[in-house]
């Protein structure tokens, strides 16, 4: 860590409190000890202000949009309120919708299923599987892993441009698709510039801001991107939540997400026995069904906290962090950080690496049962990106107790260690001198596989 890293890190804002931050988990040595969430890429710990605001509002719990009762009114209000909340958070242009769906990946299904008759989608794959996966029934190409973000726009520029050069005078629509900060390597991606060459050869493009909006602020109209999907359980939100904003006219022609109650306008039988049925044109369109109000507003009491807080404060605080844990696995031969686009990177606090020697999962498992600690260890939903850094072929991991490879061998799978806005110092430090202490001594507990599972053997 540089001094001037140092010396910021004194006017650093405290982290923000989080919901099981005082949560205590047994050590399998013996004792207890504080657990130290560092999984923040999986699902962020809820926020205390969101718990606060949702506990507060529950007794006033109303059916939405469906009652001239007061707590139905109310719980209307708070519910559209929320809608307002998101778009300003994310900058939206006062054209653009903001459906609550259920999750960053049920928010491009929902686009997905949107897309005008012949659509192209291109979308790199180093994405995570909710943004790879969604486009079965489109013309997809995929990109090849970038290795700077230089390149990224000139793969892009180049597929979109053979897209056009063709000698029909007419093509159909194009969608782009990517992240904004990856869930493997936390490196930002060059949206803007990706979202230029996209507007340039006549596509749009919609950003995963999944592991993005937790970490830094996201305006739609700065980035100039035509839809943002993200997660509420990684904003620092409870489950069930997320978000897909942007323009209207592809949501507004497709045939609604989900049929039912709430998305349509007007519904009529017909002479011969059949339904007319008009469909809403607002969000409500892809919104069928009694909607995830404290959902909605969890979500938006989040970007309000993180809009208080101050997006200034929170990225420098993180960038403290992350030099903490770079620092620190720096000192450690055997461990290897992965990376696309190389050490100068800007990111997020998401961070993989492997170490010489040591199975993934073995090293996950002592990590959490002899110091408290969560991560993530496999292939985290982005199999391509992991076995393209890797350089390894996909195949089944061995038993937890063995080495996962020899010295100098290719790992099958990787370690990812990932904090945000409610992390302590004292978490990362952990983590550090953890890994040291693994790396140099071993575990102290003796591993076996269960259900595919790394967990200490307590059979002894």
């Amino acid at each position: 860590m540089s001094a001037s890293t140092a010396a910021a890190a004194q006017t650093i804002c405290c982290p923000l409190p989080v919901l099981g931050r005082d949560v205590t988990v047994p050590l399998v040595t013996g004792g207890e000890v504080t657990y130290a969430a560092l999984d923040y890429a999986a699902s962020a710990p809820a926020l205390q202000r969101v718990w606060d605001d949702v506990a507060a509002y529950a007794p006033y719990y109303g059916s939405v949009h469906r009652g001239a009762g007061y707590l139905s009114q109310l719980s209307t209000d708070l519910f559209e309120n929320a809608r307002r909340t998101v778009a300003e958070f994310l900058d939206c242009r006062d054209t653009d919708q903001v459906v609550f769906t259920r999750s960053t990946t049920d928010s491009l299904n929902l686009l997905a299923a949107a897309l005008p008759a012949d659509c192209q989608v291109f979308v790199f794959e180093t994405e995570h599987h909710a943004s790879l996966l969604p486009w079965r029934d489109a013309r997809v190409t995929y990109l090849n892993a970038p290795r700077t973000p230089r390149q990224a726009v000139e793969t892009l520029e180049r597929a979109l441009a053979d897209r056009t050069a063709s000698n029909q005078e007419v093509y159909g629509p194009a969608l782009v698709c990517v992240t904004g900060a990856s869930n493997v390597t936390g490196e930002l991606w060059p949206v803007r510039e990706l979202a230029a060459a996209a507007h340039a050869h006549g596509a749009r493009i919609v950003l995963d801001a999944a592991q993005l909006a937790p970490h830094h602020p996201v305006s739609v109209q700065d980035l100039d991107v035509d839809w943002v999907a993200f997660s509420g359980h990684k904003l620092y939100a409870p489950f069930g939540s997320g978000v897909l904003a942007g323009r209207a006219d592809w949501l507004r022609e497709a045939e609604p997400y989900l049929a039912g109650g709430g998305a349509s306008r007007k519904v009529s039988r017909r002479e011969d026995g059949g339904v007319d049925v008009e469909w809403h044109e607002s969000a409500a369109r892809h919104e069928a069904g009694s909607p995830n109000v404290i959902g909605a507003y969890s979500i938006a009491s989040a970007c309000k906290a993180l809009t208080e807080a101050g997006f200034d404060d929170l990225v420098a605080r993180e960038q403290y962090l992350i030099d903490k844990v770079r620092a620190g696995l720096a000192e450690v031969p055997e461990v290897r950080i992965l990376s696309l686009f190389g050490d100068d990177a800007p990111r997020v606090g998401v961070i993989s690496f492997v170490v010489d020697g040591w199975n993934s999962s073995h090293f996950a498992a002592a990590l959490s049962a002899e110091y408290g600690i969560g991560v993530r260890d496999g292939l985290f939903c982005a199999h391509p990106l992991v076995r393209t850094l890797l350089g390894s072929d996909p195949q089944t991991q061995g038993e937890c107790g063995a080495p996962e490879a020899a010295p100098g061998e290719k790992s099958l799978n990787a370690i990812r260690v990932s904090f945000g806005a409610g992390t302590p110092d004292e978490h990362v430090e952990r983590f550090v001198g953890a890994v040291k202490e693994l790396v140099q001594h071993g575990a102290q507990w003796n591993y076996r596989t269960e259900d595919g599972r790394c967990v200490p053997d307590t059979s002894a």
